[in-house]
Parts: structure tokens; C-alpha cells; sequence
């Protein structure tokens, strides 16, 4: 009964037929032959909402006090936008690498400097990341959890409020979204080309947010050992080959700037020393867990949690149970108990299924993705602002909508299993009923995004 539970779960593939292979490309309304009809209407209909929700206040989005200068800059000088230069003289530069604002810098060269176009790229970037949570969703677990996990990914309240807003997270969290529909093809097909393709949207996704992009490398190599058709000589050597890929797509940048004279480059912001490496690797990555890096300006205790919330965690969400506070649980939090339930009884179910089974390897995947940020979250001596809890978003998409259809017919098969969609419901109920008491209500939610995106006047509250 238990398989049975996981084979509803697992979907169903069937050749395309010739007369999808000769369907016009233009025709995206169209649903191809290996889903149902009104899977690709229900996904653009999706798509097009969540458009709407990260860009109907573009207008009134704000501009960051500090990083929107040298997104002007950048628009105005092309030295300032290869250093990434907070003056358009380029003589120091943000304390970021230069992609963080590279999308908007172009964003603002040609349609001019407006807090719009520094939010445009954003808004597009939420709307790919969308499209391809469905597309990941739907080879791993179905249609029906495919268009859950986009749903639900979209309306996760700091993920609509960041892709609506100037802040370079949103760049990140869509080159992990793309690293894992990489990912998964190599899963599936044991293709080294496509796992070079995740290492180097990994690698994109460092020069948008530095050592964060790295976190989802343990998900992705434990899944890719775990899963993946092949030899264990040729999964590990695949595995070396893309982590050289990987680390030459990230370091591209501070090897240039090292291998510049400083004497023709900017100062690097937030080291003592004008070293990229320092910047990087300590200021904006060692320094927020106390420890010490030659060269990096702190950055450790004290700094400024900002972003959301900024009435404290709230309950037990202090320390190491930050994330189950009210700051981050009504932000990124508010579907823990479903998607932990489904990561348990998902593994418990595909237990003995074959090791190269996909579902288990999806269950694999995204339980590492959440765990390894979760425990980095948790020891980080503070979080800037909230939005690098965003990169939570997707696992617990992808878990939630999963478990949603997985309990659903565990509950239709019968059995003691029957009993699990009735607790992940109480479960959810008690969750909701504490961020209601400690926090805003979940009604309030809806109006987050509104309240809290800054506007004429109005200071942007992403920002430490």
C-alpha cells in the first residue's frame, strides 16, 4: 500500500506524439503530449499572476539608499559597470561583486533611471523562476504538484515582496531554481553536460550573492550520488569536472580584479586590505559567523537584522530557532509543518525503492537544499535583511506541493496512512494559530507586500 502511495506520486511520461513534435513553437497555450490539456493554460494563468503580484507596484518600489547609487553609476559608466563602482569615476566599489547589479544597471541604461526599471529585472526574474518551479516540479513528482509548487512559490510572502523590489536576491534565488531543473535533467540522464550546466548557473548565481549561491551544493552532489544511473567512479568524476566548472564561473570576477593593478581598478569596499577575496570571502561570508578573515571589515555581531519584522523574532524565534520565529515564519515559514511531514514520510515511503528512483532522489534533494540553509540560517550571528531567506522559498514549494497530493491519495487509498492529511492539516492550523498569536495574522499577510514595499517617502525596509 505504502508503493502504492509513491507510484501515485511519480509521473507518468508518454512519448510525445508527431503531432507535438510538429506543434509551432509559437503556440505556448498548447499543453504538450505528456500532460494534460489544461496543464499549460492553468501554468500561464500562474505565470501571468505572479507576474502581476511582483510588478503591479513597480512604480512606487523604492530605491535602496546605498546600492541604487551605484546602480546609477553603473548605468553611466562602463568601467563603473564592469567594477561595479558606487562613483562613475570608479574609484571604489560597492561591497558586493558587480553582478548583484549588473541585470539592473542595463535595466537602467535603457529605459533610463526610475525605481521601476531597477525593479523590472526582478519582476522577471520571479516569473522564469516560477515557470521552471513547475517544469522541476512536474518531471519529479506530477502536474497537479508541479503547478502547486509554482503557486505556492509565487505567493510565499518575501519572494513577492523581493521580486518586486531592487535587491539582488532575486537574481539568486533564480539561479538556484535554474541549477536544479539543470540538476535534475543530469539526474535523469546521467549527462555530465547538464550538471555543467547547474555548476555554472551556480557560478552565476556566486556573482550575484557571493557564498550564499554555494549553500545548494551539498543538495545537489549528495542527490547526484544518490540518484543518478551511473557508475560511482563516473558520478564522483562528474561530480569533480563540475565543481572545477563551478568554482572558475564564481572566482571569474576576483581573479580579474586581483590580476588588475590597483592602480588601474576601484578600492574594493568592506576590506581594509583593496582584496576582492576579502570582501567576498570574509566581510560578506565568515565575518557573519564571528569569524575573523585578514583584510575584511567586520561585519559579525551588531549589524542591523533589517527587512521585515523588525519587531523582533517573536516567540522562541531567537538564536537558533530564529527561523521559527515570527520575523522569518510569516515571511518564508508558513507551510514548515507540511513540508517537513511530506520530506519524513516521502524518504519513509521510497525507502526501499531502487537507489537510482527519482522520487526518493527529489525527497533527497530538496531535504538537504532545506536543511543545509535552515542550519546556516540558524548559526548565522544575524541576517541582514530578509530576504536571504528567500532561497528557502523553493524546497518548501516543492515539498509542500508534493505533500499536499501525496497525503490526498494516501487519504483516498486508506489505511493508517489515512490519517496523515488530517495531521499535516492540524498541524498546519496550530502553526498558522501561533504566527497569528505572536505575530501579524495570517489575514494580514495579504496586505504585507503593500504595507511593506517602500514607496515616495518611505525608506526601503530590505535594506540593513
Amino acid at each position: 500500500m505504502l508503493t502504492a502511495v509513491v507510484d501515485l506520486l511519480s509521473p507518468s511520461a508518454p512519448s510525445p506524439s508527431t503531432a507535438d513534435r510538429t506543434r509551432p513553437r509559437w503556440q505556448v497555450w498548447r499543453s504538450p503530449a505528456d500532460q494534460p490539456a489544461w496543464s499549460r493554460p492553468v501554468l500561464l494563468v500562474i505565470a501571468l499572476a505572479a507576474a502581476f503580484l511582483f510588478g503591479w507596484n513597480i512604480r512606487a518600489a523604492g530605491l535602496s539608499p546605498f546600492y541604487s547609487v551605484a546602480v546609477k553609476s553603473m548605468s553611466e559608466s562602463w568601467k563603473a559597470f564592469f567594477y561595479g563602482a558606487f562613483d562613475p569615476k570608479a574609484t571604489i566599489t560597492i561591497d558586493k561583486l558587480a553582478g548583484s547589479f549588473l541585470p539592473q544597471a542595463l535595466s537602467a541604461r535603457i529605459f533610463g533611471y526610475h525605481p521601476w526599471s531597477l525593479a523590472l529585472p526582478q519582476v522577471i526574474e520571479g516569473t522564469i523562476a516560477t515557470l521552471v518551479m513547475y517544469r522541476i516540479v512536474r518531471r519529479w513528482a506530477g502536474v497537479v504538484p508541479g503547478l502547486l509548487a509554482a503557486a505556492i512559490f509565487a505567493l510565499t510572502p518575501i519572494a513577492a515582496s523581493m521580486f518586486g523590489h531592487s535587491m539582488e536576491d532575486g537574481a539568486l534565488t533564480m539561479c538556484l531554481v535554474l541549477a536544479a531543473d539543470s540538476y535534475q535533467r543530469a539526474v535523469m540522464e546521467a549527462r555530465l553536460r547538464s550538471l555543467i550546466w547547474a555548476a555554472v548557473w551556480v557560478g552565476v548565481g556566486f556573482q550575484a550573492k557571493m557564498l550564499q549561491a554555494w549553500m545548494v551544493v551539498p543538495a545537489l552532489a549528495l542527490g547526484y550520488l544518490v540518484a543518478v544511473p551511473a557508475r560511482l567512479r563516473r558520478r564522483i568524476g562528474h561530480l569533480a569536472v563540475a565543481g572545477v566548472v563551478m568554482v572558475a564561473v564564481s572566482l571569474s570576477w576576483i581573479a580579474l580584479y586581483t590580476f588588475t593593478p590597483a592602480a588601474d581598478r576601484p578600492w574594493v569596499d568592506g576590506s581594509t586590505s583593496n582584496s576582492a577575496f576579502a570582501m567576498v570571502f570574509g566581510y560578506n561570508g565568515l565575518e557573519r559567523f564571528g569569524i575573523k578573515v585578514p583584510g575584511a571589515v567586520q561585519s559579525g555581531p551588531g549589524v542591523s537584522t533589517g527587512g521585515f519584522g523588525g519587531r523582533g523574532a517573536g516567540g522562541f524565534g531567537t538564536g537558533w530557532t530564529k527561523l521559527l520565529g515570527t520575523t522569518y515564519g510569516t515571511q518564508v515559514g508558513w507551510l514548515y509543518p507540511l513540508a517537513v511531514l511530506a520530506l519524513v514520510f516521502g524518504l519513509v515511503w521510497a525507502g526501499r525503492a531502487h537507489r537510482t528512483d527519482q522520487v526518493r532522489g527529489g525527497f533527497v534533494m530538496w531535504g538537504v537544499w532545506l536543511l543545509t540553509f535552515g542550519l546556516i540560517f540558524s548559526d548565522m550571528s544575524t541576517i541582514p535583511h530578509t530576504a536571504y531567506v528567500a532561497s528557502l522559498a523553493p524546497p518548501l514549494a516543492a515539498l509542500s506541493a508534493a505533500g499536499i497530493v501525496m497525503f490526498w491519495r494516501a487519504y483516498r487509498v486508506g489505511g493508517w496512512q489515512a490519517w496523515l492529511l488530517p495531521v499535516a492539516v492540524a498541524a498546519e492550523l496550530a502553526w498558522a494559530w501561533y504566527l497569528w498569536r505572536e505575530g501579524r495574522s495570517s489575514l494580514e499577510l495579504l496586505g504585507v507586500v503593500t504595507r511593506n514595499l517602500p514607496g515616495p517617502g518611505r525608506p526601503s525596509l530590505l535594506i540593513p
